[in-house]
């Protein structure tokens, strides 16, 4: 019997993961990055050279869930305080760069003739630049986090929030047909502020309990369905209402940010995440019509030239201004020159509303495409002149670090044991980070005022996500013994720098972690027992002296019984255990 046929989109999968698990490796030796790659393996079996695809639309259609779950994921990482704290660098840096780029290049467009409204659309949309590009190039170098990261992020959020006004614009814009009204504009306003409401609401007052309730059913699938779910979900209110699917859905990660399941959303997430900005690249490359290019050639060359340099000087500029270090203001003007995946959202629309000629519309996207090529190119060529100029002993202009000024220590495990060592890190003002399973025990923590996050202490992309890799110590404080020997593996597998300190359950358990290797291990037990002692021995008259003479000798003996225990079993050294300990007199003390 014949078999089936294959089923939907099973050959274009396979010619897709041929093509990336080809190209994006290639790219990343000769040190372009993987969004080169990608791009490059969209390019070959797109329409324009191989023609295995006959459209990228289809795909690129798909993969913008890529986008929207990247911004899920940053909305994640950005609590709102922070995000407050950013609002100059939104609002005024992001507002300045738009505003003056695309004035720059409107003013550039009059003057060689093009129409004021293609010209004034052009310019405009040039100016925005790529999340999903800048953000991923920032990820790959570890820099999202960094100063001038973090400045960067905040003109994209601004650029991101900017196509809503611009496709405004674009409406304005286009020839009257006489069917709009005050009344419509009023019914979309509304509709827009009921969208935004919806999902601060639902992210406050709805997610986490929902959160809570699946976490005690232990199910992780359904957890993962559920962040899904919230992050899809929030990203398709917007899209019904006009506004940016990317927004919708980094609203929701925000109102998250705070969450207790932060950490473990951000885990399950990334690898679906990946995935697709990895399909997003490869889509836009399958759009880029090599026929537009070879007949524009020059204009295209002029243009993604004129774009470059322009908005590359505004930025390097605005971010001088406004307080960043020359070294800072290089990184964001190469790390975000490049066209964004909205001006082809703006241009489309425009070519749609007869405010764009198709072929301009064209024209334009080929500029944009080859920006995006381009910028991980332009990040390269600094680095390499940073390294030249370091070799030959200039200093640096460009790379530095950013080290943390406060050590941070992650505590996992977050029950009486991890509650008290986190009560004594931060009496010292050290920044503690908690993980745990048991949302009971979270929910109680933070009505105590700490912030506890749950999530699976054998799970690496967990640990990673609640920064285990920038903690300068890990305690673990968990009381499953089987679990902390797993945990330990994966930490020094994964995180083999970091302090590990443990809590111990009893003598064998100590002795296991011993074996293991950890930085420090004690038995929960051990010095409330000597204190509890301590305490009996002064209610029964005991000079405080001899106390001490006590417990000193009892420590001593404990020692000496583990190194035994260590080389002959856990039954061995019990002469340890007893005796009575010999009088020191003054003159004996050292």
């Amino acid at each position: 019997m014949a078999a089936a046929g294959a089923p939907p989109f099973m050959t274009e999968a396979i010619l897709l993961m041929a093509a990336t698990v080809v190209a994006v490796p290639v790219s990343k030796r000769l040190g372009l990055g993987s969004v080169i790659g990608y791009l490059a393996a969209g390019i070959a079996v797109g329409p324009s050279a191989l023609g295995l695809f006959t459209s990228g639309e289809r795909v690129l259609g798909f993969a913008e869930i890529g986008v929207v779950l990247l911004l899920f994921v940053i909305g994640l990482e950005l609590d709102p305080k922070k995000l407050w704290r950013m609002r100059r660098d939104i609002f005024l840096l992001g507002l300045a760069q738009v505003v003056l780029t695309g004035i720059a290049l409107h003013l550039f467009g009059l003057a060689i003739g093009i129409d004021p409204k293609v010209s004034l659309v052009a310019g405009l949309g040039l100016a925005l630049s790529s999340t999903a590009f800048a953000v991923q190039i920032l990820q790959e170098r570890g820099q999202l986090s960094a100063p001038y990261g973090q400045r960067a992020f905040g003109i994209l959020l601004f650029q991101d929030i900017a196509i809503v006004p611009l496709l405004a614009m674009v409406a304005v814009l286009a020839p009257d047909d006489g069917t709009g009204s005050g009344h419509d504009f009023l019914y979309q306003a509304g509709l827009t502020v009921g969208a935004v409401a919806t999902v601060v609401v639902a992210g406050r007052y709805l997610a986490s309990p929902l959160f809570s309730l699946l976490a005690a059913s232990r199910a992780r699938e359904v957890m993962l369905a559920a962040a899904l779910l919230v992050a899809l979900g929030s990203a398709a209110l917007m899209h019904l209402v006009g506004l940016s699917m990317a927004l919708g859905a980094f609203l929701a990660g925000v109102l998250l940010a705070e969450s207790s399941f932060r950490h473990t959303l951000e885990a399950d997430i990334e690898p679906f995440r990946s995935l697709l900005m990895g399909l997003f690249f490869v889509a836009v490359g399958m759009t880029f019509d090599l026929g537009v290019l070879v007949n524009n050639l020059w204009i295209v060359a002029g243009g993604v030239v004129l774009v470059m340099c322009v908005k590359g000087l505004f930025l390097w500029g605005l971010a001088r201004v406004t307080g960043s270090s020359n070294q800072d203001a290089l990184r964001i003007a190469v790390t975000l020159p490049q066209g964004g995946e909205f001006a082809f959202v703006l241009f489309t629309a425009a070519a749609g509303s007869q405010v764009l000629p198709y072929e301009m519309a064209n024209v334009l996207s080929s500029i944009v495409m080859l920006t995006m090529v381009m910028t991980p190119i332009a990040c390269l060529t600094l680095d390499r002149i940073a390294e030249r100029l370091k070799a030959s002993g200039v200093e640096n202009p460009v790379i530095e670090t950013f080290d943390e000024a406060t050590p941070t220590v992650l505590v996992i495990g977050f029950g009486r044991f991890g509650m008290m060592v986190a009560q004594i890190l931060t009496s010292e003002g050290l920044e503690v980070r908690a993980l745990d399973n048991r949302p009971d025990r979270i929910a109680y923590a933070r009505k105590l005022g700490y912030k506890v996050y749950y999530g699976d202490a054998t799970r690496p992309d967990v640990l990673a996500a609640a920064g285990a890799g920038q903690a300068a110590l890990i305690a673990l404080c968990i009381e499953n013994d089987r679990v902390m020997l797993q945990s330990i593996d994966l930490i020094r597998e994964g995180f083999p720098g970091v302090l590990l300190f443990c809590r111990a359950t009893d003598r064998a358990h100590a002795l296991e972690l011993t074996r293991k290797g950890v930085d420090y291990q004690i038995r929960e037990t051990f010095e409330s027992s000597l204190a509890f002692g301590r305490a009996a021995l002064e209610q029964l008259g005991i000079p405080q002296d001899r106390i001490s003479q006590i417990e000193e000798d009892v420590r001593r003996r404990d020692k000496e019984r583990l190194d035994i225990q260590m080389q002959e079993g856990l039954y061995a050294g019990t002469d340890r255990l007893h005796g009575i300990t010999p009088r020191r007199n003054a003159a004996d003390k050292p």
